[in-house]
């Protein structure tokens, strides 16, 4: 992780791998939210590096897309419902206009 100082707050960049598809997604703009384990901290106003990682050759494409955290919310999906009903039926993520 990178930081840097803007008005007395220091930003930092949070590198993390990103599918092929899903990077794709996000280059064109039609995936916007992501979900992840929060086994590391961020911030609102951090920037995302997401590099493209190919998990069949287990290599990156050198292809990479820095996006600011707009919004965060942390949540224990557990909290929610059973582990059962969590490993049966997954979760959406829903983005609303």
């Amino acid at each position: 992780m990178a930081g840097c100082a803007d008005s007395g707050v220091i930003i930092m960049e949070i590198k993390k791998k990103c599918w092929p598809d899903l990077f794709e997604l996000v280059s064109k703009g039609r995936k916007n939210v992501d979900l992840r384990l929060a086994d590391f901290n961020i911030r609102e106003g951090d920037t995302l590096v997401l590099e493209e990682f190919n998990p069949k050759t287990k290599k990156y494409t050198g292809r990479v897309i820095k996006k600011r955290v707009k919004n965060l919310t942390k949540v224990n999906l557990a909290d929610f419902h059973s582990a059962e009903d969590i490993k049966k039926f997954g979760h959406w993520i829903i983005e609303m206009e």
